[in-house]
Parts: C-alpha cells; structure tokens; sequence
C-alpha cells in the first residue's frame, strides 16, 4: 500500500487482512505493555509501601506512599534511553523486531516483580532489586509505543490515519480495564490479608500468559510499507539521531508538550484516584476499583472516537477540544470526588475520559506525520518519552504532596489545568498535520541533506 493509492478523505475503504492483522498486532501488544505497567502503579498505592519500604511505612505512612508513587516516576526517567535505543534499531532494523524486544523486555520484569522476595524476607536488597526492574519497565514503554503507532498509521490509508492510529492507543485503556478488573477480582474473593500477603502477586504473574499471546500475534505481522519502502531506496540515515536534533528538534519539543497535560490527567486516573479514594476518603477498595473499571471503558470508547474524528476535522482541533474539556472538568470532578460517594465517584471519572480520549486518540497519527521517515520511529518515541516524564512520571506523588500540603483537592486539579494550556497552545503551535505524505516528507529530508542551503525543494512539503 502507497499514499498515492490509498483512499483519500471522504472516500470508502476495506481494510485489508494484512491491515487487520498490523491493527490487533499494534493493539495486542500496547495492550499487554501497559497491563504489566499499570498493575504495578495501582499496586504502588494499595500495598508496595509496607511490603518493600517497612520501615519508613511504620514511621510514617503517608511519607511511605509518597515514596511509592514516586517508584512510579523513576521509570520514566529511562523511557527516553529506551526510546533513544528502541528508535535507533526501529529506524535501521524494523518496527516488527523492536515490538517484539520490548514487549517480552516488559513482559519478563513484571513477572520477576511478582516473584520479588519483600523487604521483611530480604531487606533493603528488595526495593533495590524493585527500582531495577521498573528501570527496565520504564526502559521497555520508552520503545514500545513509537514502534506500535508506527505499525499502525504507516500501514492506514491517508484518510484514515487517525482511526487506525487509535488502535494502538485504546491499548492503554484496556490494559488499564484488565489491571483494575484483576485487582478488583481479587481484593473482592481474598481478605485483605491474603491480599496483602501473596494476592498481589497473581496479576504480575499472570503477565507471562499474556506476553505468550501478543508475542504469537506480533510476530504474524509484516514490516511496515512505509520502513519497507525506504530500505529499499537504500535512504538511511548514518546518525539519525543526529538528523533528528539538528533539523526536528521543534518537533521533538512540541509533541512532548503536547502529551504532558494528558499523561498527567491520565495517571490520576490510572493510580492516585484509586489511592485516593480508598485510604483517604475511606470508600472501600473493592467498590473503587469495579467503579475505575467501568469508567475506563469511557476511555476507550473516546480514544477511538478521538482518532476517527481527527480524520475528519483534523488533529489540531481534535486535540483543542479534548483539552478544553479536560481544562473545564478538574474542579467539578474533585468536588465529586470528594462527597465519598461511589455513584458520582464513577461518574466523575467516566466525563473525565472524554477529554482524555479526544486529546490522546489523535497523537499516533500527528507524530507518525510530524517527522520524516528515517528518523520517524526516534522522534515520536524520544517526544513521547520526553512528554511522560514532564506529564504523569511524577503526577501521582505530586497530586499526594499537594493533597497533604494543602488539604485541598482542588489543588491537584488547578495543576493539571497548568498543563492543559501548555499542551493546547503546543498543540496550536505545531499546526496542522492531517494528510502529510509520510514519503514526501522522506524526500524533503533527503533533499535538505544534498542541497543544505535551499529551504525547500521545489513541489514539495516538509
């Protein structure tokens, strides 16, 4: 499939087998990473402070769970060494294999987490041994999601870019359901002694099974056209991350603002509502995490409708209206939270997904077509990675700060209203992007590099 026969907006297309296959390949896969990723921040708030940081759990507490949400942050300090890497060999070797690497990269550390001896069997050697492994998490999610949105948009036709983009997207979502819905599951049939004791172990565990499945699934699907075409033109880059911060270092810089006030917003929901409910407001655990479940379904359903709409209306304005709402929504969704009841606690959370949807359905397709091919894979992973660690790595713990500093919740959603207009004007700033030729783009690229005192050559768009 070329961008000069691929359908054009407006007109009907079938997907293809092969296309099917790239969509539950990149789906399967996100989907799996970011369940191995989030049953490790909701464990974070529910019960890795007294396994793994006793002491400091016995002293103190609420210091105990700051600390834990800040485990969560750690990783995402090396998703952009796993990005830079992941992208360099995505970029040379092939979207597929890089896939494949980090999701059984993942896979194996969240399965040895739930093996992790706790600080009472081995001390201080347990939370080391736990930094190390969410450093190899963190190190894994820096190139899976370039590498998946790749697969997916490089594959779609011009016109629907932005719905198969939103295929690997929705994987955050429903890893998010399956993540809460485990750990729902089993806060409901064990007692919160067996919980605590080894119930928290299974749904790390049951990570190997899963990691079976995207592995078979992934490997049945072909090298993007796209890669394909540009090995065989032989029109590699001999540093691309060379190439990509001396002619896209904008580029870089914009798609991490746009993703901050999303990732931040995002990992309320994944890890400090739940927290948050049950040990401060005191709502039982099992009740909030069936009503995070539900309303993640929310998240889904927007994050698909974001992507489709942004085919549509274009990714800009897609992006604008999601933050908007997300903007709108902070402090009526606090004082929800905050009456402790359950019913308004879910619907909260399900109106918050909206805006999350509209503002994260759109970005695989804006990234694919904001950088030129040979560098494509580096770019959106390194922008992405760049955009979690000033977005969610550390949202949790500072929402818990801000919580306990000010007594006031709507503390936390006036930070996150901060972010928002970041991410909108960065968003605005970029420009439009719906429809780029991911080729074209290629070949401007290649021109700068022959002919580097012209601007742009002639019939062509950067």
């Amino acid at each position: 499939m070329s961008d000069s026969t691929d359908a054009v907006p407006g007109t009907r297309h079938r997907t293809t087998a092969e296309e099917r296959k790239v969509l539950a390949g990149t789906l399967a896969g996100t989907t799996i990473e970011w369940y191995d990723f989030f049953i490790y921040a909701q464990a974070a708030g529910l019960v890795l402070a007294p396994l793994f940081l006793a002491p400091v759990s016995e002293d103190s507490p609420g210091l105990a769970t700051v600390i834990a949400l800040a485990t969560i942050g750690i990783s995402f300090l090396f998703r952009p060494l796993g990005a830079i890497v992941a992208g360099r060999f995505g970029d040379r070797l092939g979207r597929k294999r890089m896939l494949v690497f980090t999701l059984l990269l993942m896979g194996s550390a969240t399965a040895l987490i739930g093996l992790l001896p706790t600080y009472e069997q081995i001390g201080v050697a347990a939370p080391a041994i736990l930094i190390l492994l969410r450093v190899l998490q963190g190190f894994s999610a820096g190139g899976e999601w370039g590498g998946a949105a790749l697969m997916s948009v490089e594959h779609a036709p011009v016109g629907r870019r932005g719905l198969f983009g939103a295929y690997p997207q929705i994987g955050v979502p429903i890893g998010m359901i399956l993540a809460t819905g485990v750990l729902w599951l089993l806060s409901t049939v064990t007692t919160p002694a067996q919980f605590q004791s080894w119930g928290w172990r299974i749904p790390f565990l049951l990570s190997v099974v899963l990691i079976l499945i995207g592995y078979l699934i992934r490997r049945a699907v072909d090298e993007s056209p796209v890669f394909q075409e540009m090995r065989l033109r032989k029109r590699e880059s001999s540093a691309p991350l060379r190439d990509l911060f001396a002619r896209n270092s904008k580029q870089v810089v914009l798609s991490a603002l746009i993703f901050i006030a999303n990732n931040a917003a995002g990992y309320l929901l994944i890890a400090f509502f739940i927290a948050y409910a049950s040990a401060t407001l005191g709502m039982p655990r099992s009740s909030v995490l069936l009503a995070t479940t539900l309303a993640s379904f929310g998240w889904l359903i927007f994050t698909m409708y974001g992507g489709a709409l942004s085919d549509r209306i274009g990714r800009v304005r897609t992006f604008q209206i999601g933050y908007a709402l997300v903007f709108i929504w902070m402090i009526p969704m606090f004082l929800l939270i905050d009456t402790q009841n359950i019913w308004l606690y879910g619907i909260a959370l399900f109106l918050l997904t909206i805006g999350l949807g509209l503002s994260y359905g759109p970005m695989s397709a804006m990234y694919a077509e904001m950088f030129p091919v040979s560098v494509r894979y580096s770019g959106v992973s390194i922008g992405y990675a760049l955009g979690a660690i000033l977005g969610g790595a550390f949202a949790p713990m500072i929402a818990q700060v801000l919580i306990q500093s000010t007594g006031w919740s709507g503390s936390i959603g006036i930070y996150i209203m901060v972010l928002c207009v970041i991410s909108f004007a960065a968003v605005t700033a970029a420009g439009e992007t719906r429809g780029n030729d991911l080729r074209v783009a290629e070949a401007h690229e290649q021109y700068l590099r022959e002919h580097p005192s012209e601007a742009r050559p002639p019939g062509l768009q950067p």
